[in-house]
């Protein structure tokens, strides 16, 4: 008899989390038509602005409900008023524009917080300035510690590559490890390159370069896998501080309405693919369960540990918690234009003979898709180069030929330079865009001396044409590569005007103002299947809300010259 309760309990109890997920989605779904008579009372009534939701369904409203951190209905306040009751906040917008939480579809989150207490070189336009930087932080540093910094581009001072010589003078006792602002090119002093051992004897790795003089002599600059020969030799960067910054992060990307980032991790060509999972178990998981998160952050690992990954989410599932959610899987197959290492059918114009890089052999990473995939894991492939573009448009197409239909959500990171006919395959495919507009910015002045403007103006940053090949296009900031600004990523990709042009690069790729906000909410939940949880202001969702500085529709969508007036994550203002 008593074996009989057991068996019994044990089998209601499997039920019974088996339909919690469809019971959840009934009691949301029965709230979408729900009427304040049945007596619930909202925790938070925003009203009187100008709501947009990213939801077709509807897609304005001027007032909210909110309840314990989920919508509850959005509407007319007629609609609404009745949710007011004991213990109800309510925010009157005064006309303000409301818009979901930003989503970055492209981050390196904690990369970007260390990078805001490093030595920061974005920007830098002067190679004095460049070494004055330098020096100040060598300066307050203790003797033998090194001095880490990021974010120069060499084009913003005419294109010369920075070298060692610039300053070993003023860093003889402090080794220097300085990355480009694309992560695929760094800058190392002498002394860094004596204690990695780095001599012109020296070979290249497979998928990097050792740049060098007419002599042999490694000229300080170490590109992609390359870098892999200085990186075990930097400090490692403590729990503590990796804490610090992703809360410093966190607080950063709030301040520009930013509520939802996909996380790729510190992950690059020439790092050791334990970085992301040490921060998934030291500072994610810490920050989770001690009540720390500010934003909520899915999480992508190196391809190379796929199996780690997918044997996690068997285990704990998809979402860890609301804040908190398991990705898929990432790999690199070329580098970047900036660095000469995007993988291009053509030669660089600037480097004859250089085609580019595969930062990984095709083989190999086609292998590790197949099986990432075949285990039901997202697959993220960064390609910058249009070979690179086209190699993993055919590498998905085979893996899901072999693999069987599903719902996979293929991503391209960054889809830069296309090949005539290569935007519509994305859509043909179903293959998530992955993009970041404000590189384009960066890549404006530069990319015809590399690549010719004919090639230039046929092949990059084609927007425009992504969507109109029913491609799902999801926009990021890819921080701290660019700053972490949807406002200003969402105006790049609708006026594509860079810094001192008056005029628009490649105008017939811009695209809609609704198309890039959408691009960087619902879309760009949907691009990392979130879009049941995330993206829109609609009933059931988690009530995350950016109020911005502007009451005007038509002017906030002709001009994109609001800033954010305070950030919302689950119903409670967290900014300012």
């Amino acid at each position: 008899m008593n074996l009989f309760i057991v068996v019994s309990a044990a089998v209601f109890l499997l039920i019974s989390v088996a339909y919690l997920p469809l019971l959840n989605d009934l009691y949301w779904s029965t709230l979408k038509s729900l009427t304040p008579s049945v007596g619930i009372v909202a925790d938070l009534l925003v009203r009187n602005g100008t709501i947009f939701t990213s939801d077709s369904s509807l897609p304005f409203a001027d007032s909210m409900a909110i309840r314990n951190g989920r919508i509850l209905k959005v509407g007319s306040f007629a609609t609404l008023k009745d949710f007011i009751g004991d213990g109800t906040m309510e925010v009157n917008l005064e006309g303000k524009i409301v818009v979901p939480g930003f989503i970055d579809s492209h981050v390196h989150l904690i990369s970007g917080g260390l990078q805001m207490a490093q030595v920061g070189l974005r920007g830098v336009s002067q190679k004095d300035d460049f070494c004055k930087m330098v020096k100040d932080a060598v300066q307050i540093a203790k003797e033998g510690s090194w001095i880490l910094g990021g974010g120069w581009n060499n084009d913003f001072w005419g294109g010369e590559l920075p070298s060692a010589s610039w300053i070993d003078e003023i860093s003889p006792h402090n080794p220097v490890w300085l990355i480009r602002m694309d992560g695929h090119m760094a800058l190392a002093n002498s002394l860094a390159l004596r204690i990695a051992g780095v001599t012109s004897l020296t070979e290249d790795r497979v998928g990097g370069t050792i740049m060098r003089m007419p002599s042999g002599e490694p000229t300080g600059l170490l590109i992609d896998a390359a870098m892999e020969l200085v990186t075990p030799w930097v400090k490692e960067i403590s729990v503590d501080e990796r804490r610090e910054a992703l809360f410093r992060a966190s607080k950063y990307a709030l301040t520009r309405g930013v509520t939802t980032v996909i996380d790729l991790g510190r992950y690059f060509p020439g790092t050791t693919d334990e970085l992301s999972w040490k921060d998934f178990q030291d500072v994610y998981l810490y920050a989770d369960s001690s009540k720390k998160m500010m934003i909520r952050t899915c999480l992508f690992f190196p391809i190379t540990t796929w199996s780690r990954l997918s044997d996690l989410k068997l285990q704990k599932g998809s979402v860890l918690s609301e804040w908190l959610y398991l990705g898929g899987v990432k790999a690199f197959i070329d580098g970047s234009l900036g660095s000469n290492s995007a993988l291009f059918y053509e030669e660089y114009i600037d480097t004859p003979n250089n085609y580019g890089l595969e930062v990984m052999d095709p083989e190999k990473l086609s292998n590790f898709t197949m099986a990432a995939d075949k285990s039901g894991l997202q697959v993220a492939i960064h390609a910058i180069g249009d070979k690179a573009n086209d190699i993993i448009l055919d590498m998905y197409e085979s893996v899901a030929a072999a693999n069987g239909d599903r719902d996979r959500r293929f991503r391209i990171e960054h889809a830069q330079h296309l090949a005539p006919g290569s935007a519509n395959r994305f859509g043909q495919l179903h293959i998530v865009a992955s993009v970041q507009p404000d590189h384009l910015l960066d890549d404006a002045d530069s990319v015809a001396k590399k690549l010719g403007s004919e090639r230039a103006e046929k092949e990059s940053y084609l927007f425009q044409s992504l969507l109109k090949g029913n491609a799902l296009l999801a926009l990021g900031s890819d921080w701290p590569v660019a700053d972490i600004n949807p406002l200003h990523s969402i105006r790049t990709a609708v006026k594509r005007i860079p810094p001192k042009w008056d005029h628009a690069w490649i105008p017939s790729e811009r695209i809609s103002f609704n198309d890039a906000l959408i691009a960087q909410t619902i879309s760009a939940a949907r691009a990392a299947f979130l879009d049941h949880h995330l993206g829109s202001l609609s009933p059931g969702k988690l009530a995350d809300f950016v109020i911005l500085s502007t009451n005007s529709w038509d002017e906030f969508s002709k001009d994109v010259s609001a800033s954010v007036l305070a950030t919302y994550v689950g119903g409670k203002q967290l900014y300012p």
